[in-house]
């Protein structure tokens, strides 16, 4: 019987990078360039070569797991659809108000961010719809005829639809989409009961309007990816990786792309704590940095820290339960995230007072680092490192060459020569730079979280996390790191082992002291029928699909709620259970607890099942020898030291403890420990760099 495989793909802005596991144990990665004008020809090419390496056919695929930037970068770049918005009559103005205030009240150079949709592209129609769901004001279904007209005569790309109060009784909403559709039916509307059916009328428009901002986008790309798969033979399904560290099938993230606009990033995450699980580490920081960017995120008793906010903005992006109105707003199910713009392509410059500065502009893939001798002339975090001996003189197993003498001349004339330094100063200056503001991205997660970075231990992957994860370790005072056998393609391996997922929400309103604990079961039994029913109609086996729910609770007289994992039906739930679980989340996430009385407000269910052929690996006991290294190089570890020549190893021949310095070369990344450190794999085949006192 011929064998199967499943490939997992995660584009990055400067590799792409795919994980191929077949039915019969066999596992390859492969990294290609990325191609930013037309990703998914990067996804094809990468694709093909690992069927050939595989010796498998295109038809043998029984599934493509993809993680995709595409959603990000078209808010980044500002290179979204000509998007509309149709509202209540009275609230054209909702996303320029949004929270009325800034994310840091000190900052006086702080600039708001631009509406998504521009103000003459805002409309208004009357219709009213009170807070209990009684309608006020009918829809004036004239009023909104005409204005499809202006629809047309404006050349919109797609169109976001937010009524007042609409998640308490969709009526008008879903009337005014029939009428817009049989108006102008090539228009893409999204409604906001079919992204965000809850309260807050900022969150729900500003949520609904991002999707509809990268739908065009998505969409044309996704279509674009499906239709040169199917060309190439291969007719699996293809599923997209969500902001929440799970899988949905391909026509969901066409029609809520708001869902996947941390796609892939978050299947990083998911991969760490299924790592950690495995390996018995409970408290770990998930630390992810590619080309453009790096991240952090926490995971903390062996769970994923999710949230249901988060805000995309420039310099710093986080969940926006601790920092509010820096960016544009999505409430949806993501896991906890903070990102910063440094990356291996961070470009460095020298500004007007002579301080170095590294990002968040990027080299990408193309024209690249200046290393890469393929047109670009500016500095980056990659050729600093490569002046400093961190990397060889090739990456990508082999096939990409690197050039020590441009990267020289890139950083003498942009930086050394700007700021007063020698090449290797303003290279150690640049990773000192770099290493600081990616740390900022630790300290997101651990101690503006009132965590205390120690008690975790760091988890590197990505192509360039691992070169820099024991710098970052040292400067928040974490001892520990762990490095995975892939690091450089992690996140995409991360989405072979997620479940496919849905998500639902309904309002779940009760005052304090007052839970109503039978219209909660009703309410749970409900929202599982619509699931079922959904996903049957999709062509999923109904009983095959687990569910798990959470309750928003919070303090009387808040704004703002935690989700509180309940079981609906055991017979062991009480008001006093549900209020004490609350309780010590709350303390645990701020640090005190009120007195004030605990209210509902969502009922919050995940409909999840695996997909066949995920599993745990099965560990193998490490042992032997160090082996000997492969060569050696001088390594810059510190600016007023002379360099340290190092041995090199065969990152996948070490079985055995090895003391630092060290290089360890792979294929997918190479990554050094320095000096004070040791290096040794445990069963999973993970390398565990302990530093010593």
């Amino acid at each position: 019987m011929a064998a199967t495989a499943r490939i997992g793909v995660d584009i990055g802005g400067t590799f792409t990078d795919l994980v191929l596991v077949a039915d019969d144990g066999r596992r390859l990665a492969k990294k290609v360039a990325s191609t930013p004008d037309h990703p998914e020809a990067a996804v094809l090419s990468g694709v093909s070569a690992l069927l050939d390496a595989a010796e498998l056919k295109p038809g043998d695929i029984t599934a493509v797991l993809h993680g995709t930037t595409v959603g990000s970068n078209a808010i980044l770049q500002k290179r979204g659809g000509r998007i509309g918005l149709l509202t209540t009559r009275g609230f054209r103005d909702v996303l320029e108000i949004g929270r009325l205030r800034t994310p840091d009240m000190f900052d006086l150079t702080w600039d708001k961010p631009v509406p998504l949709v521009p103000r003459h592209l805002r409309f208004e129609v009357t219709e009213r719809i009170a807070a209990d769901g009684q309608v006020v004001t009918a829809l004036a279904e004239q009023e909104l005829e005409a204005l499809c007209h202006e629809f047309a005569q404006a050349r919109l790309d797609t169109l976001a639809l937010c009524f007042l109060n609409s998640y308490c009784n969709p009526e008008h909403e879903l009337r005014a989409e029939e009428i817009i559709r049989a108006a102008v039916p090539d228009l893409p509307v999204t409604t906001s009961v079919s992204i965000l059916p809850e309260q807050r009328e900022y969150e729900r428009t500003s949520t609904t309007a991002v999707n509809a901002y990268v739908l065009p986008v998505m969409r044309d790309y996704l279509i674009a990816l499906q239709e040169g798969l199917r060309k190439g033979g291969v007719t699996a399904p293809l599923f997209i990786s969500n902001s929440n560290g799970g899988l949905a099938p391909v026509h969901v993230a066409q029609k809520k792309p708001v869902m996947f606009i941390s796609s892939g990033r978050a299947a990083g995450v998911a991969g760490a704590g299924h790592v950690g699980r495995l390996s018995d580490i409970a408290n770990l920081v998930a630390f992810d940095m590619g080309g453009t960017t790096a991240s952090a995120s926490l995971i903390k008793d062996g769970e994923l820290t999710r949230t249901t906010e988060y805000e995309f903005r420039d310099g710093i992006s986080t969940p926006s339960r601790f920092i509010k109105a820096g960016g544009y707003l999505m409430r949806v199910p993501t896991v906890d995230v903070a990102e910063i713009g440094n990356g291996a392509g961070s470009i460095a410059h020298v500004d007007d007072g002579g301080l170095i500065h590294v990002g968040p502009v990027s080299a990408g893939a193309s024209p690249g680092p200046a290393c890469y001798g393929a047109g670009g002339d500016r500095p980056t975090l990659t050729d600093a490192n490569l002046v400093l001996g961190y990397l060889p003189d090739r990456l990508a197993g082999g096939s990409m060459a690197l050039s020590p003498e441009l990267a020289a001349a890139a950083i003498e004339e942009h930086v050394a020569k700007p700021a007063g330094l020698t090449v290797i100063q303003a290279a150690l200056g640049m990773r000192a730079i770099a290493n600081s503001n990616m740390s900022r991205a630790i300290r997101a997660v651990t101690v503006e979280r009132g965590q205390d970075p120690r008690d975790f231990v760091l988890f590197a992957f990505g192509g360039a996390g691992p070169n820099h994860s024991c710098d970052l370790a040292r400067s928040v005072g974490i001892r520990k790191v762990v490095l995975p056998p892939e690091p450089g393609v992690f996140t995409a391996s991360g989405m072979l082992e997620a479940a496919v997922e849905y998500f639902f929400i309904r309002s779940f309103a009760c005052e304090p002291g007052a839970i109503d604990l039978a219209g909660l079961r009703e309410t749970a039994r409900s929202l599982s029928a619509q699931a079922e029913e959904e996903l049957r109609q999709e062509g999923f086996d109904a009983d095959a699909i687990h569910f798990d729910f959470e309750l928003d609770m919070r303090f009387a007289g808040q704004d703002s709620e935690l989700q509180v994992p309940v079981d609906p039906f055991s017979d062991d739930l009480s008001v006093e259970d549900l209020t004490a679980r609350f309780l010590a989340m709350y303390e645990d996430t701020f640090g005190y607890v009120s007195s004030d009385g605990v209210e509902s407000v969502n009922l919050r269910m995940r409909a999840f099942w695996p997909l066949p052929g995920t599993g745990e690996r099965m560990p193998e006991k490490p042992g032997g020898t160090a082996p000997e290294p492969v060569s050696r190089r001088a390594v810059h570890f510190e600016a007023d030291a002379a360099p340290v020549l190092t041995p090199v190893y065969d990152r996948h021949t070490v079985t055995a403890l090895v003391e630092g310095p060290a290089i360890f070369e792979s294929a997918d990344t190479t990554f050094t420990i320095p000096p004070d450190a040791t290096a040794e794999p445990d069963p999973y085949g993970n390398l565990v760099v302990t530093f010593r006192d």
